[in-house]
Parts: C-alpha cells; sequence; structure tokens
C-alpha cells in the first residue's frame, strides 16, 4: 500500500516539488539573460559556502563551464571562456567576505578574542594532530575495539621424512576445535606465573592482547587419516639415508590453520613448518621400525611440535616463543602395521604428545594424540577492511600525505597571491565580469573580445589593479 511504501511516498513528494517548480517557471516565463551562476545573486555566508560547495564537487564546475562555451554563442576560445569563469568566481569569493567584514567590523588595533583564537585555532590544531595520529590510532582501535573474532575452521599437521611419503597427516574440524571459557582462560593465564620475573612478564605482556575467545584448542587424533603408501625400492632408500652417516637427515612437521577469508582476513591459510636433523639414535630407532624388527618401540624427536601457534591475518602462522621454553613439546612415532583379508600389510603411523599443556588432563590411559593451543589475531570488521588492508604505512602514503599536500598547498605560496586576493573594492571587477556576460548575450561579441582583453591587462598589470580596487573614497 501507498501508506506504507517509504519509497513511494519519497519519490511523490519529490515529483510534487518538480512540477511545483516547473509549473511557476512556465508561469513566470524562460529568462532572457543569464548573467553568472545563480548561487552569485546575493553577497552573503550562505551563497559563499553553497558557491564553494558547488565549486568542490569533482567535474561539475568543469562540466558547466564547457557546456555552457558549447552552447553559447561566443567569440571567446574554451581557455579564455575558463579564464572569465574562473576569475568571476574567485571576485565573487572576494566580494563575499568584503561583504562580510564591513557587516562585522574588526576594531583598528584591537586584539582577536579568545573565542576565535582557540575555537578556529584550537580545532585547526587538534584537527591537523588527528590527521597525524590516525593511521596510528585506527590500526591499534580498529582490532581491540571494533575487532572481529576469526577462529580457524581447520587445524592440519602433517609430518615428512626428508623428501620422501608423508608419515603423518591429520586434521582438526567442528569438535574437534574446541573454544575454551573465560574461566579456563585465566587459569592459562596464571600458569606462566614463574620464579622468572622476566618470562612472567614476557608472557603476561603478549597474552594481554588476547581474549578467551581468540584462542581455539585443537585436537588432533593420533593415527594418521591415511595409510603409508611408500613403495618398496623408496622405503629401501629410506633405510640406506637413514643408515648413513654422512648426511643430516631432516624431518618436517608442517601445519597450516584455514580461516573464513570473508570475515576480513587477508588470507584464507596461514602455515608454517619446523626442520629438524635426527641424532643417530632416533635414526638407529627408525631402521628397527621400517625393518619391522620391533613393531612396539616408540621413536621420540623433542622439541618437535609447537605447542602454541599464532594465526594472524596474513598466510604466516608461527610458534610462540614468548610463552616460556615448553612452547615445542615432544612427540613419539610409532608404526603400525595391519594385514586385510587379501594378506596384503597396511601400515600407518601414530603421533602422540609426550608433554601436556596448561589445560591438558595428565591421564596415562588416554588415546594417543595432539594438542595444539591456536591464538587467533582478530581482524578487522568487513566494513573498515579497506582501510585496515592498508596498513600503517599504507594509510601514511594514501591519507596523510594526500591531506598534507593539500594542507601545505594551503598554508605556502600566500605570499605569491596577495596582489589579487589582498582587494579592498572588488565592484568594478565584478561589473566587467557581468558586463562580459551581458555583451554576450545580446550578441555584441566585438565587444566581448575588446572587455575580455582588458579584463587581462587589468590582471597583468598590479598599478592597474590597485587604481581599480581602491574604496571609493579614495
Amino acid at each position: 500500500r501507498f501508506s506504507e511504501n517509504t519509497v513511494a511516498q519519497m519519490w511523490y513528494f519529490v515529483k510534487c516539488i518538480y512540477f511545483g517548480l516547473s509549473a511557476y517557471q512556465i508561469r513566470c516565463g524562460y529568462p532572457t539573460r543569464v548573467l553568472g551562476n545563480f548561487l552569485t545573486k546575493s553577497y552573503n555566508y550562505v551563497n559563499l559556502f553553497l558557491f564553494q560547495g558547488f565549486r568542490m564537487v569533482p567535474f561539475l564546475t568543469e562540466l558547466r563551464a564547457v557546456m555552457d562555451w558549447v552552447w553559447t554563442d561566443t567569440s571567446l576560445s574554451l581557455s579564455s571562456w575558463i579564464c572569465v569563469e574562473d576569475i568571476y568566481a574567485h571576485i565573487f569569493i572576494l566580494k563575499c567576505w568584503r561583504e562580510s567584514e564591513k557587516r562585522y567590523p574588526q576594531p583598528r588595533g584591537q586584539k582577536k578574542k579568545k573565542v576565535v583564537k582557540y575555537g578556529m585555532g584550537g580545532m585547526i590544531v587538534v584537527l591537523l594532530i588527528c590527521i597525524v595520529w590516525f593511521p596510528l590510532l585506527f590500526m591499534s582501535l580498529v582490532k581491540s575495539v571494533a575487532g572481529v573474532v576469526n577462529a580457524p575452521l581447520d587445524v592440519s599437521v602433517k609430518i615428512t621424512l626428508a623428501g620422501f611419503q608423508p608419515i603423518f597427516t591429520m586434521s582438526a574440524q567442528q569438535q574437534q576445535l574446541r573454544s575454551v571459557q573465560e574461566n579456563e582462560f585465566v587459569n592459562f593465564t596464571k600458569a606462566f606465573v614463574t620464579s622468572d620475573e622476566s618470562k612472567t612478564n614476557m608472557a603476561l605482556q603478549w597474552l594481554e592482547s588476547y581474549f578467551a575467545q581468540d584462542l581455539i584448542i585443537a585436537e588432533l587424533k593420533g593415527s594418521s587419516n591415511s595409510l603409508w603408501t611408500i613403495s618398496p625400492p623408496s622405503r629401501l632408500n629410506l633405510i640406506e639415508m637413514l643408515g648413513s652417516n654422512e648426511k643430516d637427515f631432516p624431518i618436517t612437521v608442517s601445519w597450516s590453520v584455514q580461516r573464513n577469508l570473508s570475515l576480513g582476513a587477508k588470507a584464507e591459510t596461514a602455515s608454517g613448518k619446523n626442520v629438524k636433523s635426527l641424532d643417530d639414535e632416533t635414526r638407529r630407532d627408525l631402521i628397527m621400525l621400517l625393518n619391522g624388527t620391533s613393531s612396539h618401540l616408540k621413536v621420540t624427536i623433542p622439541k618437535f611440535i609447537p605447542r602454541y601457534i599464532r594465526a594472524p591475518s596474513d598466510s604466516d602462522a608461527t610458534p610462540v616463543e614468548q610463552l616460556g621454553e615448553d612452547h615445542m613439546f615432544d612427540i613419539s612415532l610409532t608404526l603400525m602395521r595391519a594385514q586385510n583379508l587379501s594378506d596384503q600389510i597396511q601400515e600407518w603411523w601414530i603421533v602422540n604428545q609426550l608433554t601436556a599443556g596448561p589445560l591438558d588432563t595428565i591421564d596415562p590411559k588416554r588415546e594417543a594424540g595432539l594438542r595444539i593451543y591456536v591464538f587467533s589475531d582478530q581482524v578487522s570488521p568487513p566494513s573498515l577492511g579497506f582501510l585496515a588492508g592498508y596498513g600503517i604505512m599504507g594509510l601514511y602514503a594514501s591519507v596523510v600525505l594526500v591531506i598534507g599536500k593539500f594542507v601545505r598547498e594551503f598554508f605556502s605560496g600566500i605570499s605569491h597571491t596577495i596582489m589579487f586576493e589582498e582587494l579592498p573594492n572588488v565592484d568594478r571587477i565584478l561589473k566587467l565580469c557581468t558586463d562580459i556576460f551581458l555583451v554576450r548575450e545580446t550578441g555584441e561579441l566585438d565587444l566581448e573580445e575588446d572587455m575580455y582583453a582588458k579584463l587581462i591587462f587589468l590582471y597583468r598589470s598590479p598599478e592597474t589593479m590597485i587604481k581599480w580596487t581602491r574604496e571609493k573614497t579614495q
């Protein structure tokens, strides 16, 4: 219904105004002469600010000037036409300021009032300081005040021996990603209070920027979710490399944290890795596992997988070294074998965490697995992502420097425009401009060229400008 349709009511209201103005224009008739802009009929603050706002609209002044030149009979070139329009606009602004000075005169030799100085000057000082500090305040407050929690959707871990087939791959999703309650986060923070004040301060200072909702515990099952399908030649090559004493044999663990990209993260997946060289004893134990001489042997890799991972908005997920020496925990590797109905041997690896974390329950009968604490940095909301995505340096380059350039143009170069700005009386120049518009409307194009030449000569001659802009009493 029309009574419930706000858009239709607004459209009807606009149409009423449009038809009313059209009827008034038809009644009064179309003007035969158009002299200047419709906002330049009076010389007050309202017309001044409206006219300046009109000139600030991008391309509106230029479009109006070019269209007037195209559809108006004139002997001036386009550059000369724009020159007259610019002079007329400048003189009109000066006329408005001179009229305001007459209405509100300033007594001679009297200092400016504090209301004017602190009102105008103080506002400009505060504005300039805010522009300089805007990137720092914006980047520091946008995530802490209006930040959005970007919890991980998937946490994956993969372990590889040298460049061979990965021995362990596992992911944690949905119920395996456990959120931390507020009281648990408090207990988690208290766990880092030790006798060493320097380490305690470092850990607590790092944790100050995070909240309980930013911490997620990823509980990964210990058994690999895929069989270890390595070919026999590669298996023999792996055993030979483990038994060789000439080369370092690396073991690599890589992890990845997947987030919701639509919430404002720069990258959908943040990843990282850790490479560790195996010692001789560990290499011998791995050979025994691969040969099948000891099926229940557990190979220990110390300080291998990070217990705490920081997942920022970019693609780099790093271990949190600020949370003490046990930020990397020990793991055990076990190779399991099973034989199916077709007498085919199937193998998979089991990885187990040997040291418990602050919120882990120590149960010797618990199922093998990994518990990784993921700290997700809050991201800026999508509505402000177009600014936060540039970073501090990007905001300085794109916002502060651009605004600073316009401010510098306002404060510098004033001395070069004194002869055109400090004009006591602009009535004669304003009349000359309106006379150019008048003779153009009447079709006297020769006189238009003569008066334009007179205007240009006036701006080229400082002495003539001084004579023309004197007060009438002088």
